[in-house]
């Protein structure tokens, strides 16, 4: 038998009499990793047969297996959204099929189709996000890590991913450099002190569908060492995302409500350093878009970019003068 190419894959899932859940249109959007297809009701999501540094999805096994943990991880906080892994199997008559038997040539995550216009970004887009809004998000994400085991022994892949990344972001801004080397020890008691937890992993408000209860989606699925971090990190990186849509007032609400859960508020030094990189991290992966061999959306990445790095400055620029 003959293995289905990528591009037969993508065909026979653009197709709307491919699902066994009847649906008049599909709509197919490609990403850096997956291709995902959009239903009537229903999302699914193919992974690319990619290899990078930082993911390997190149075999069927690990296209199951990192199917399986992104449905594992994403129920913690999208219960209500995500559904299965669904096997893409070979017919009987050599055709692709989502029903019935034969041999599964790949695997797609199945998931709720949520509406957009309630989506975080689509919210503060149109000036329509309440503090009621960002209170249940907060509360929501606030419980999610009181629940969480602390990461004492894994802690130290916080650092090295802070490292590993501010290694690569270092010729755009070696400012970086010495602040993370100096603040180490106190990165290091926050995880001695089981601050650190296994979260999502890149929390941004297109993850953060506003229903009831509160959904979180698209958890970071690939690298465990992504999803072990500071609460404060994180939800700060949420803040800092809404403030790039407008809403400045987004990120101090949402860390006060962090602190009233679990407390053990990070000092303000330590805050900016999450915050600078962060912002500079999400600069150069604007820049790296520029970089494919077909560019998407060209028109967005500089103008993006150049707004991340001054929101870097901005955050910095307090460390930078303690510096001197």
């Amino acid at each position: 038998m003959s293995v289905p190419v990528l591009a037969e894959k993508v065909r026979f899932l653009s197709d709307p009499s491919s699902y066994p859940r009847m649906t008049k249109h599909v709509e197919a959007k490609e990403t850096h990793m997956s291709w995902v297809f959009l239903t009537d009701d229903r999302v699914y999501k193919l992974k690319k047969p990619v290899k990078y540094p930082f993911l390997d999805f190149s075999t069927l096994s690990r296209r199951r297996f990192f199917c399986n943990e992104e449905l594992r991880l994403n129920l913690r906080l999208a219960r209500e959204t995500y559904c299965a892994v669904v096997p893409l199997r070979s017919g009987p008559a050599g055709g692709l099929t989502l029903s019935g038997h034969g041999e599964a040539v790949d695997y797609l995550v199945e998931m709720k189709r949520l509406p957009l216009h309630d989506m975080l970004d689509a919210r503060l887009a149109r000036g329509m996000a309440t503090q009621g809004d960002i209170r249940r998000v907060g509360e929501a994400m606030a419980a999610f890590y009181a629940g969480c085991r602390p990461e004492i022994a894994d802690g130290h892949l916080y650092l090295a991913h802070l490292r590993q990344e501010q290694a690569v972001n270092r010729p755009m801004l070696d400012a970086l450099d010495g602040m993370l080397e100096r603040l180490v020890p106190k990165i290091e008691r926050r995880i001695a002190a089981g601050h650190i937890v296994e979260g999502h992993g890149d929390l941004r408000p297109e993850h953060v569908h506003l229903g009831e209860p509160v959904q979180v989606i698209d958890c970071l699925e690939f690298s465990r060492a992504m999803r072990i971090l500071d609460p404060y990190d994180e939800i700060g990186y949420l803040g800092l995302e809404c403030a790039m849509l407008g809403a400045q007032w987004v990120r101090p609400m949402l860390l006060d409500l962090l602190e009233t859960r679990l407390g053990g508020r990070p000092e303000k030094d330590v805050l900016a350093l999450y915050g600078g990189f962060r912002a500079l991290l999400r600069a150069r992966l604007c820049i790296a878009h520029l970089l494919d061999a077909v560019v998407r959306h060209p028109e967005k990445w500089r103008p993006a970019a150049l707004s991340y790095i001054a929101m870097a400055e901005s955050e910095l620029s307090p460390l930078c003068r303690a510096d001197r």
